[in-house]
């Protein structure tokens, strides 16, 4: 999906990460070299999900703290940059707790537990008690990140788009049960009159052309239309879009998944690259532990003297050079090592190069802000706000169609 091709009310990407302190080349490979591409193609918000780190390490809480700076100076130094995206922290901005709260009202238990990762988390997770009502409530927190910044798109993997399915349709609901306002069409021409001839009468046109014909081109159009009208409400607009499609007020945007590739980043064993499996290389991890790490990995068990040949697809090692080395070194390694031609520390010293090499501008810019604390929280509290300005223009807007804005 290119942006270029994206309605501009949908334009703005909203994405987590949970602070586990600092980062591995797993979450470079699999989320950072990512966000830094959409960072140039989007408006993003990136923020640190504290609060979902609480939902199953209630117990730990003391390490948030120190997890949360770790891992913004791993963003930082890896090229997120917050002169092109917002970074902010998810308690910082107390409206996310205020929609979760107000969207729960209204989601259906059952919507809850047949989330994919709900009993799939408590298996994996056998040793902490997950019966809780914030385990249990965590997609609608997740939910209200998402839609209160009126995100249109989330980068996800496949394993999480049903996260983004269920944001639908606790915004669909929600719609449904407040944007049928008394006098709806009524209020929706008049808006319509405020754009002026020339617009009002482009916009009608659009429109019948979507429900008449069910043109999607003419219903993308008619949002960039609206999205650049600077004579209307915020709540005008919203019934626009709705009025668009035939519904009420969409006061809450539905999101869209935007998919990405799979984390291709090993581990040390060959498995995924994961804390919990105790086979990572972080970001900043210091050279002689790298090196240290690398040249003790498995390999084919098949090698058992140097002179054995071996099998590239039974090594772990194999799996790094297919995230770090050219076709040429792969086919240097492939051949190689089925004719015994070379060692496996060889083989291994490739790879090490290149992991160092990788690593090597990231280590330095972290450490320019590790030692810079000041400058890297004020970045955050810039982001907090501008994070904060949006997240309560939504819920204004939120609590009015719900009738809670008390005058």
């Amino acid at each position: 999906m290119n942006a270029s091709t994206v309605p501009r009310q949908h334009q703005r990407v909203l994405s987590g990460m949970r602070p586990t302190g600092r980062l591995h080349l797993g979450h470079y490979h699999g989320v950072l070299q990512n966000w830094i591409r959409l960072q140039h193609e989007y408006e993003c918000f990136f923020f640190v999900a504290d609060w979902h780190a609480l939902t199953t390490h209630y117990e730990e809480s003391g390490v948030i703290s120190e997890n949360v700076w770790d891992m913004v100076i791993d963003w930082l130094a890896t090229g997120i940059d917050p002169g092109d995206a917002t970074l902010f922290i998810q308690s910082r901005v107390y409206e996310h707790a205020e929609l979760s709260l107000l969207l729960s009202m209204v989601t259906p238990l059952g919507w809850l537990e047949r989330v994919p990762s709900y009993k799939d988390q408590q298996e994996k997770l056998r040793e902490r008690d997950l019966a809780t009502f914030g385990f249990l409530g965590y997609p609608v927190l997740q939910s209200a990140d998402i839609l209160i910044y009126r995100a249109g798109l989330v980068p996800v993997g496949e394993d999480q788009v049903a996260h983004v399915e269920l944001t639908r349709e606790i915004a669909r609901r929600f719609n449904h049960i407040y944007g049928r306002e008394s006098g709806f069409e009524e209020k929706a021409e008049t808006a319509i009159a405020k754009m002026g001839k020339k617009y009002a009468k482009l916009y009608r046109k659009l429109r019948r052309r979507f429900q008449e014909q069910g043109d999607p081109e003419a219903l993308e159009t008619a949002r960039a239309l609206l999205d650049d009208q600077r004579n209307i409400t915020l709540g005008d607009r919203e019934r626009l879009f709705g009025y668009l499609e035939g519904g009420g007020r969409a006061i809450l945007p539905e999101p869209q998944a935007l998919l990405t590739e799979a984390a291709k980043m090993p581990g040390l064993d060959g498995q995924k690259m994961s804390k919990s499996y105790g086979n990572v290389i972080e970001l900043r991890e210091a050279p002689d532990g790298v090196r240290e790490k690398l040249r003790t990995m498995p390999t084919d068990p098949a090698r058992v003297r140097r002179k054995d040949p071996g099998d590239p697809g039974k090594c772990p090692v194999w799996q790094f050079h297919l995230v770090y080395s050219d076709a040429e070194t792969r086919g240097w390694v492939d051949n190689g090592c089925r004719t015994a031609a070379i060692g496996c520390i060889d083989c291994k010293q490739r790879v090490i190069d290149a992991v160092l090499a990788e690593q090597a501008p990231i280590r330095e810019r972290a450490l320019e802000y590790e030692s810079q604390p000041d400058l890297v929280r004020s970045i955050i509290s810039d982001g907090c706000d501008h994070a904060r300005d949006i997240a309560r223009e939504t819920m204004e807007a939120v609590r009015q169609v719900m009738g809670l804005a008390y005058r």
